[in-house]
């Protein structure tokens, strides 16, 4: 049976060369970052260096950089510690209707902590509009947090413009950058972003192992309390070897190769999809504006998960949706905020390939994809 896996949005297999480089942090160069001896400086500079080379990866200085195990541990990270250090300034956060479930829960959970959240409207496409943006912001707005590429629909938010508007009304923007990190330009010198969510295992780098840039200057305190590792702001033992593959993927990335062959398979098979199954349509927005490696359709009158499980019979990773919470029946709060009815979202199917893909997996998607529809559609109660 064919392997062909194109459920990359959720996690990616490891680069080779990132496991090579992580091996020798498991065994011979051991050492906790925290110690004064040889093997810990060995696994200090080590770490220093994984550091600056994200911190060059976005343009920012490596002391704007801390550690963390992932993208959900730096989301509520930024997002609870920049609530509670300006409280005194004000209670009120914005964030868009299409964030990250771990975004979402985080701003559900200040709520009960006496904080109020606006949830900014979306257009069809999922972009944020910058004067929507402004017109929530109060004299009581301290964060702004708006995801810059959707793991769902593949929406890159244009985050100059919105930082923009951050920046004249002195409100801290965060964005989380797991899904679009080495994917599309991402330049703190360019855009006024205060924090940025970044992470390994969406860019072919370990599992459990994440980076929060926070702006020199940024009113931020720790979070995570203990011997005062990460500057004081996030405490433990550094996963060193997390970290080293971490920096390794990123620098694997550099070149920006595989932005244009992960940008050529993804529009053959979107083009092929809507030319060849009728009564379907792609979420989200086309071209540029679209992550590189995202795909999502509706499918009229079939069910995702369905669809999900045949292509799963025959050989394919699929997901009708986030990773973290594909196990729930709910429909997509995401595709529901672009203008989806519940139905419709139940009929969609997200499709993410990585610079592994090859154009004989997609071929081999699109061979069997248009029976699976119809298929579907003959026994349909829809």
């Amino acid at each position: 049976m064919k392997d062909v896996y194109l459920d990359n949005a959720a996690t990616t297999k490891m680069d080779p060369k990132v496991t090579k480089a992580m091996l020798p942090y498991f065994d011979g160069k051991y050492g906790n970052a925290s110690s004064t001896h040889t093997k810990g400086r060995e696994a200090k500079n080590a770490m220093e260096w994984a550091r600056k080379i994200i911190a060059k990866s976005i343009g920012a200085s490596p002391e704007e950089i801390i550690f963390t195990s992932g993208g959900t541990e730096s989301n509520n990270f930024a997002i609870k510690s920049i609530a509670f250090t300006n409280r005194g300034k004000g209670n009120h956060i914005i964030i868009t209707k299409t964030e990250h479930d771990c975004v979402m829960n985080t701003c559900k959970w200040l709520a009960t902590q006496g904080f109020e959240v606006t949830y900014l409207d979306v257009d069809k496409e999922g972009f944020a509009r910058p004067e929507e943006l402004e017109k929530a912001i109060t004299p009581k707005t301290i964060l702004a947090s708006i995801i810059h590429g959707n793991n769902e629909i593949g929406t890159i938010q244009d985050l100059k413009a919105l930082g923009e508007v951050c920046k004249k009304h002195n409100v801290y923007l965060h964005t989380d950058a797991c899904q679009s990190y080495t994917k599309t330009e991402l330049d703190v010198r360019k855009a006024p972003i205060d924090l940025i969510t970044l992470n390994a295992h969406k860019i072919h780098g370990p599992k459990g192992v994440g980076a929060l840039y926070i702006r020199r200057g940024t009113s931020i305190a720790g979070w995570q309390h203990g011997g005062g590792h990460e500057r004081n702001l996030r405490s433990g033992t550094e996963n060193i070897p997390g970290i080293i593959g971490f920096a390794e993927a990123v620098r694997q990335a550099s070149n920006k190769k595989h932005i244009k062959h992960m940008t050529r398979l993804r529009d053959k098979l979107i083009k092929e999809v809507l030319d060849n199954i009728p009564e379907t349509q792609l979420n989200g927005p086309r071209d540029d504006k679209r992550l590189c490696n995202n795909i999502n359709f509706y499918f009229a009158r079939v069910e995702g998960e369905a669809i999900g499980g045949y292509l799963d019979l025959k050989g394919v990773a699929s997901s009708t949706g986030s990773a973290c919470s594909s196990r729930n029946l709910e429909p997509s709060h995401v595709l529901q905020a672009i203008g989806r009815s519940k139905a419709e979202a139940n009929g969609s199917l997200r499709l993410s390939i990585s610079r592994f893909t090859t154009e004989e997996e997609i071929d081999y998607v699109l061979g069997v994809l248009p029976g699976i529809i119809k298929k579907l559609r003959l026994i349909s109660p829809l």
